[in-house]
């Protein structure tokens, strides 16, 4: 049966964010127009990998995506695979690094495998840019180019900072919105979701250069970002703040049980499955006393847990959490490390696969982060003893050290 047009853009609509009021209602509006014309839309979302993992934060579109699918709708999921050599520099005020052909395609392998933990399979498109973005000329870009203004991207905010306190701003960082909306061309869509970095990229370029191609512009539905664990900067694996979909249960659990409290609304809002009902009585129980923060973070970490994982792995994790953290005792299935000999502490944290580099080691120790038999480690420098004992990094990783 149909969903009736007025309660699909209550559905899609909820969770958007635009920074302006007049925004949000022309695009509702223009939502609404489409819906009544009684068709599936074309509805898509691009993702670039620049990294070979996906994190909590990417789902936020996905889920939009999937309210799409459930509601009728034609989704594709687009694979950035030539705009990730520039990379979007919408959240940036710095240049991103450039990536090779190699680097992108490695990344995008298991792409569309990660996103199925969202998406309908068998209802989803998968297309990859660099399909018709790779076949544009020199030519073409110029033409493409002439509908847009310097000024125009200056006025974008991480252009604008930039160019107020001198620092470079390169002229190819540009043409990721222009790639971006060619996209929109190519694909002929009627909607494109996408975070508020993107807000300029969808509204602005996409919608015009669709114009000039004859299309009709399409439909931005601008979602919220999701910070970090850290409840503050959006989450990213470049800063060390992500939950990747692919963690194991007990990480993902911990992490989830580590952001403050004050943040994990916006997660439930975000990337859960609760009905507004539900997220609004559990956040009334906490402001009123009647629940602890603790009991809806558990809650969440919970629910999170399961929808990468399963009920009994989100089970397992919960009762290693409250061993662990709560109670203060050691996981039983720590992995073990055989020592041959003293060793350079963070030899050992790489070799234990405890940290993904040195220098991240070294961070940690410096940070407090690394206690040897609970003892903390002060030192870069410190040899480990050759004896066993029990190595901790952070709140969630233990490695038994053993010596037979």
């Amino acid at each position: 049966m149909t969903v009736p047009v007025d309660e699909q853009v209550a559905i899609l609509m909820r969770g958007t964010e635009y920074g302006d009021r007049q925004t949000r209602q022309n695009m509702e509006i223009e939502l609404r127009a489409r819906l009544k014309e009684g068709r599936p839309l074309r509805v898509y979302c691009g993702y670039d990998p620049t990294k070979p993992d996906l994190h909590v934060g990417h789902t936020i579109t996905m889920r939009k995506l999937r309210q799409f699918q459930e509601l009728g709708h034609d989704v594709t999921f687009l694979i950035g695979t030539y705009t990730s050599l520039i990379g979007d520099p919408s959240d940036k005020n710095k240049l991103r690094p450039i990536l090779t052909p190699a680097q992108v395609e490695a990344n995008a392998q298991t792409y569309a495998e990660q996103a199925f933990k969202i998406l309908d399979r068998a209802a989803t498109h998968v297309r990859y840019n660099a399909d018709w973005l790779s076949k544009l000329t020199f030519a073409d870009l110029i033409q493409i180019g002439s509908n847009f203004t310097l000024q125009q991207f200056l006025q974008r905010e991480n252009f604008a900072k930039r160019f107020d306190v001198g620092d470079p701003i390169f002229l190819h960082e540009t043409f990721y919105a222009l790639m971006q909306a060619y996209d929109a061309v190519a694909l002929d869509t009627d909607v494109q979701v996408g975070g508020t970095d993107q807000l300029w990229n969808i509204i602005v370029a996409g919608r015009k250069l669709q114009e000039v191609y004859g299309q009709r512009p399409q439909i931005g539905i601008i979602t919220a970002i999701l910070p970090g664990t850290d409840g503050v900067v959006k989450m990213s694996k470049s800063t060390g703040n992500h939950i990747g979909i692919f963690d194991p249960p007990h990480e993902m659990y911990g992490k989830v049980m580590s952001i403050p409290d004050e943040a994990m609304w916006l997660y439930y809002d975000l990337v859960t499955r609760f009905p507004v009902e539900e997220i609004s009585r559990l956040k009334a129980a906490v402001t009123e006393g009647h629940m602890h923060p603790m009991d809806a973070k558990k809650r969440l970490a919970w629910e999170i847990t399961e929808i990468y994982h399963s009920p009994n792995d989100a089970a397992a994790a919960a009762e290693r959490f409250a061993t662990v953290f709560q109670q203060r005792e050691l996981p039983e299935d720590m992995p073990s490390l055989k020592l041959d000999g003293t060793g350079s502490i963070v030899d050992i944290m790489v070799q234990a696969q405890l940290v993904a580099s040195k220098s991240e080691a070294r961070r940690l120790i410096e940070q407090g982060g690394v206690k040897l038999d609970g003892e903390r480690v002060d030192s870069v420098a410190f040899e480990v003893p050759d004896r066993a004992g029990i190595l901790q990094v952070g709140r969630r990783k233990f490695v038994r050290l053993v010596t037979e």
